[in-house]
């Protein structure tokens, strides 16, 4: 289990950085990085349906279609918080995806325990609620930051009680876009949606979450804040 862990966080911590240098370079790179890894997993997704409905040509370009337009919207969503937001925002969302990712794995495997839901044997309750524990870990490290620097940046914009409403949230719409994805690996009979990372699988194991976090973060932002 520790090494696993060790090899996630690795993983988290390389995307994260690439993540970062894209975002805070300029909005043509960081479009271009969700541009790229959106074709990724359009393709590592489109391989799960092909698996799944061999011979139902229909099923597979409905699908085909749908998670087109959504990464289409994936994308729009990405550059409207750039936009209109600003960059520590986005990072609060990455953030938030990435502990809520880690405290399902670590907890999940820690306390074990009854299972979550039958479409993924391997998530537990246990898990879910270490990954509720974990995406509230990036509050406080903006609370630090904050403390230390005065950067307005870092600052909490709404109520305590609100951004923990919004982390819980997000981490809930993480956890969703990992059992959608989990659901899909299993009808389609694989362990994971692609090989582009070695020893971990897919882009699209490692982002689930995000590519569901962002526009629920956009969505709300518009309605909300």
């Amino acid at each position: 289990m520790f090494e696993n862990l060790i090899r996630r966080v690795l993983t988290s911590l390389i995307l994260l950085s690439i993540l970062l240098v894209c975002l805070f370079l300029n909005k043509y790179s960081w479009l271009l990085l969700v541009i790229i890894a959106s074709i990724i997993c359009f393709f590592e997704f489109n391989n799960l349906t092909k698996k799944i409905w061999k011979r139902k040509k229909k099923s597979i370009y409905l699908s085909n279609i749908i998670s087109f337009a959504y990464l289409l919207f994936l994308i729009f969503s990405s550059h409207e918080l750039y936009i209109s937001g600003t960059i520590t925002e986005i990072v609060f969302v990455l953030l938030i995806c990435i502990f809520s990712d880690i405290g399902g794995y670590v907890i999940g495997k820690l306390v074990g325990g009854k299972k979550l839901i039958k479409i993924s044997p391997n998530k537990t309750i246990s898990g879910s609620i270490g990954s509720f524990m974990f995406s509230l870990m990036p509050i406080i490290l903006f609370l630090i930051i904050y403390d230390y620097t005065k950067d307005s940046s870092f600052k909490l914009q709404v109520s305590f009680s609100t951004i923990i409403l919004l982390t819980l949230f997000l981490s809930f719409i993480c956890q969703v876009g990992d059992l959608i994805i989990s659901y899909y690996k299993r009808k389609a009979k694989l362990k994971d949606t692609g090989s582009i990372l070695p020893g971990h699988g897919g882009l699209l194991d490692r982002i689930d979450g995000i590519i569901f976090a962002i526009p629920s973060f956009m969505i709300v932002s518009k309605i909300f804040f």
